[in-house]
């Protein structure tokens, strides 16, 4: 197995290959780092440097909103099922918010995302359905429109169904 140190010295040999991209995906990364490094510009494969890094930002986003949709989901369970109410489904909820968190102090900009995609209802008609098929509850026991507010959502007090904040 070669080290970090010998397949760089590889690299120079494989930098005019087109498909190093396709062919080793990690040696591609770091083939790329060391190029940005030296200031190779001209050696770099563009096209997929663009591609990553707007994939990248796409990752970011399906992150927030795969978050925002789970804990959506256990509000909803919550609020909904107080029978069935657990510690995990707590554990949950607080782990998606630090997510979320997470997600803002490294990039605050997604805040404004989040607010996007919850004012737009889609985050919200998503977690539903999926609290529909997971406790088998009928839809219509659950409102049309999402019956929190993003701040409670987000709020690291906030347990739906107890209707207050602790």
């Amino acid at each position: 197995m070669k080290t970090y140190s010998e397949t760089n010295q590889l690299a120079p040999h494989l930098t005019n290959s087109s498909t190093l991209y396709e062919r080793d995906y990690y040696l591609w990364l770091q083939q790329t780092t060391l190029l940005l490094r030296n200031g190779q510009l001209s050696d770099l494969e563009l096209p997929n440097l663009i591609e990553e890094l707007e994939d990248m930002g796409k990752k970011e986003r399906r992150s927030v909103y795969s978050n925002l949709k789970i804990l959506l989901l256990h509000l909803l369970k919550y609020k909904y099922q107080p029978q069935k109410r657990s510690h995990s489904w707590k554990f949950t909820i607080e782990e998606h918010r630090q997510r979320i968190r997470e997600a803002f102090e490294d990039s605050p900009s997604l805040e404004n995302y989040c607010e996007e995609i919850f004012a737009a209802g889609k985050c919200y008609h998503d977690a539903k359905r999926l609290a529909v098929n997971e406790t088998g509850l009928p839809s219509d026991l659950f409102p049309s429109h999402c019956p929190f507010s993003l701040e409670e959502v987000l709020a690291e007090d906030y347990i739906a169904g107890d209707d207050v904040l602790r």
